[in-house]
């Protein structure tokens, strides 16, 4: 019997100054049963800090052709494909022909070597942001994951916060390759 995803309803308010985004989003993601909640909440972070009215979560670790969260405009077309983790480099690549912009948030152990060993390719890629997640920083953003969860992220000239009424993290994306994404 095939195990079924976990449903996390989570109420978001971003409030990024440096964008002027401001706006509450009600999120109902599914953690797919071979995910933890580390890479859960990178993917919530990730939704956060490129927060519009179109970005949408993907289908997930299901779906290994699909970005992990996506914005479309009116013709389908992808604007933003948002990948976590170490995706393969083909698949960054293939994103890379079919997206306005393609923003890869590492995270773990390996994400320098991944990076070491991907970027003489991947560095060609002139519509590509890689960051890079500190393990102290995703380990304490997994801390926060509950199956109902009211979060806050403020972004202020590029200092992040998010968090809920018990804790406020503080996680540094370091900026790896690509356009600053100051502007987001």
């Amino acid at each position: 019997m095939a195990l079924k995803s976990t449903i996390y309803k989570i109420n978001l308010n971003v409030s990024d100054m440096d964008r002027g985004y401001y706006a509450e989003h009600a999120l109902t993601v599914a953690r797919h049963p071979s995910e933890n909640d580390e890479r859960l909440m990178v993917r919530v972070l990730a939704f956060a800090l490129y927060a519009s009215e179109d970005l949408r979560f993907g289908r997930g670790l299901s779906a290994e052709d699909e970005a992990d969260l996506y914005e479309a405009d009116l013709t389908g077309a992808i604007r933003l494909w948002l990948d976590v983790g170490l995706p393969d480099e083909k698949l960054v690549r293939r994103a890379a022909s079919r997206a306005g912009k393609v923003v890869v948030v590492t995270y773990g152990r390996t994400a320098v070597q991944w990076w070491e060993q991907s970027k003489s390719t991947l560095a060609r890629l002139n519509n590509l942001t890689v960051l890079r997640l500190a393990t102290a920083d995703t380990q304490a953003l997994a801390g926060l994951a509950q199956r109902a969860l009211n979060l806050q992220c403020i972004v202020n000239e590029g200092q992040i916060w998010l968090g809920d009424d018990g804790a406020m993290l503080q996680p540094v994306p370091e900026h790896v390759f690509g356009p600053d994404t100051a502007g987001r």
